[in-house]
């Protein structure tokens, strides 16, 4: 019965789209590109759509679940860095909605929770919007933005975003990694992998089709860093539910990326036990370099590589010209010939800065994950709250890393307790043979191993590249959380297997100085989504996309070509603070 109730509603819903135009073509045309500052004003609601909205409360079915709230919606976005006001969202049916309700492991209560924007003035496109770290957040189901770039849902998008099976607020358990915990059930940690995705996907898609009558002409998904790795999992396991993925700074090694966590804590916790004398805490990890002392990092990189891309600039564009040969004689002239002083570095700073730069190995050698780039946003804010820390906030490699590695990345899962100094003692103790046996192990409770559920590194993305789908994966060269270079080796695999093809399926984006999604001395404000439209919908696929440097760059304003790999932005000639005085060349180094 409640599923007719729900098929009955989507019919009078469809009389309802064809007297208001829901999907008309002239949003569609119109709003698709338009930056934040040239919308128009928000619509007043339709008071027939505001009823078609609250006739979805309730509603039940196999492919939506349960919707727990539908209201009409006229929210504001809280300000971005740089706005000077929030973003008025348009008019939209906003929608809770709940799936697979179960009862797992330990007691906890488990679902897949979704919130989903319904624009009165659909563009007739649906976005799925990725997730983070270890989700267990609903999402504000707006769509990637940012300065001078409208949300998705501002552009007319139906969008949508879920927790991946778990939620933060009421799946917690102190003693078994914190909100962690799902990874100690076998369905959750599947559902947080990918198993959660085509049933949101399919449920954001009934929706759409219920409410507005018609099918998405065409359906995107964007996402970073967790999202990133969503991005992948769905070109590889569900490669017809898209149009189009955005793959931002993609976790699609996250178990190996968790190792090599815990191996620059180890690093950093050991330098700070030698300067203290003393058994290293999160709060000394932090002080193991200073501000300065990251200055002169930074400086040093700028010596060694600013000038590979023709221009002076503060930004380190020819990723392959800057390697640890030409950093490293910069770093050691640095290095203090007596007492440390802010004006030089200690040698074990140096000594310690590459062997974290240069990643953890195993017994043969081999990489247990990736090596680092050098790039001038290493040392940035940034990348050191993920590295270092401060005394009063732990380095995000300890609290995720350090959660993630024995619960979620595990087999058999390992009861650590979530606080800094517990998981702290976990990185320290760890030894790198078991805990790599232990992403790759299965157990009858978990037929699957952590890398089976969780990694997406494969370049096999046949079925995505059969039916026509596209993918961009930007990623910033300072990343402290996943490696560019692992991104750089993953499509020199998918070049290896498509050869020419590879243009008409991936395009990799390095942005020099952005850390993990955002932040450091970079142009890190880019519209990838409109990318991808014009490739989807117009087959124009993007050589480079033009970013912006936001407010809090040393360069405000600044824009750059962001070149597809494995081109860089080369200075050519005219105002060196303008990307049409940039060409994308291709560096002889980084020809693969």
């Amino acid at each position: 019965m409640q599923k007719s109730r729900f098929r009955n509603q989507g019919l009078a819903m469809l009389a309802v789209a064809g007297a208001l135009a829901f999907g008309g073509g002239a949003m569609r045309s119109i709003a698709q590109e338009l930056p934040a500052s040239t919308l128009p004003a928000p619509k007043a609601m339709n008071p027939h759509f505001a009823a078609s909205c609250d006739a979805l409360s309730g509603n039940v079915s196999a492919a939506i679940g349960r919707i727990e709230s539908a209201r009409p919606g006229d929210a504001m976005l809280p300000m971005l860095p740089g706005q000077r006001a929030a973003i008025a969202l348009p008019a939209h049916c906003d929608v809770h909605g709940i799936l697979q309700e179960r009862i797992g492991e330990n007691g906890q209560h488990y679902a897949i929770r979704y919130h989903m924007r319904l624009p009165q003035d659909w563009n007739g496109r649906f976005l799925f919007q990725g997730g983070g770290g270890t989700n267990g957040e609903v999402g504000d189901a707006s769509g990637p933005a940012g300065i001078g770039v409208a949300p998705a849902i501002a552009r007319g998008f139906a969008v949508i975003s879920q927790d991946s099976g778990h939620d933060n607020r009421l799946n917690v358990d102190p003693d078994r990694g914190g909100t962690a915990v799902f990874g100690t059930d076998p369905q959750a940690r599947a559902n947080y992998g990918y198993a959660s995705l085509p049933l949101a996907t399919r449920a954001g898609k009934a929706l759409v089709t219920a409410f507005y009558g018609k099918q998405p002409d065409h359906s995107y998904f964007f996402g970073c860093s967790k999202g990133g790795q969503e991005g992948m999992a769905l070109a590889h396991r569900f490669p017809k539910e898209f149009d189009g993925i955005v793959a931002e700074a993609p976790g699609f090694a996250l178990p190996r990326a968790a190792l090599s966590q815990a191996w620059s804590i180890q690093q950093f916790a050991a330098l700070a036990q030698r300067q203290s004398l003393l058994p290293a805490t999160p709060a000394t990890i932090a002080r193991t370099f200073s501000p300065a002392d990251l200055g002169l990092v930074h400086g040093a990189i700028l010596a060694g590589c600013d000038a590979a891309d023709g221009l002076v600039d503060g930004l380190t564009s020819n990723l392959r010209a800057c390697t640890t040969a030409t950093v490293m004689p910069h770093l050691r002239q640095l290095t203090c010939k007596g007492d440390k002083t802010t004006t030089c570095l200690a040698s074990d700073q140096v000594d310690t800065l590459a062997r974290v730069m240069a990643g953890p190995k195993n017994r043969q050698g081999a990489p247990l994950y990736s090596r680092w780039a050098w790039d001038a946003g290493v040392g940035s804010p940034m990348w050191s709250a993920w590295r270092l820390g401060t005394p009063s906030q732990p380095a995000r490699d300890i609290t995720l890393g350090g959660a993630s590695l024995p619960t979620v990345f595990s087999v058999p899962p390992q009861a650590v307790q979530g606080t800094p100094d517990a998981l702290l003692a976990f990185e320290l103790g760890l030894r790198f043979p078991e805990a790599e046996q232990r992403i790759l192990n299965r157990t009858a409770q978990f037929p699957h191993s952590a890398w089976e559920d969780i990694a997406m590194r494969s370049p096999d993305i046949d079925g995505f590249l059969a039916r026509g789908g596209k993918l961009l994966v930007p990623h910033g060269a300072a990343d402290p959380v996943f490696s560019v270079e692992d991104s750089i080796a993953w499509w020199d695999e998918v070049k290896a297997r498509y050869g020419a093809r590879t243009d008409d399926l991936v395009k990799l984006f390095v942005v020099p100085g952005m850390a993990h999604c955002g932040g450091g001395p970079t142009t890190d404000q880019f519209d990838m989504l409109t990318a991808l439209v014009a490739w989807v919908e117009r087959g124009a696929a993007p050589q480079n996309v033009e970013a912006t440097a936001g407010p809090n760059a040393p360069w405000p304003g600044r824009t750059r070509p962001l070149c597809a790999w494995p081109r860089f932005a080369a200075y050519d000639k005219g105002n060196p603070n303008r990307a049409s005085s940039f060409v994308c060349k291709l560096d002889a180094t980084a020809a693969r």
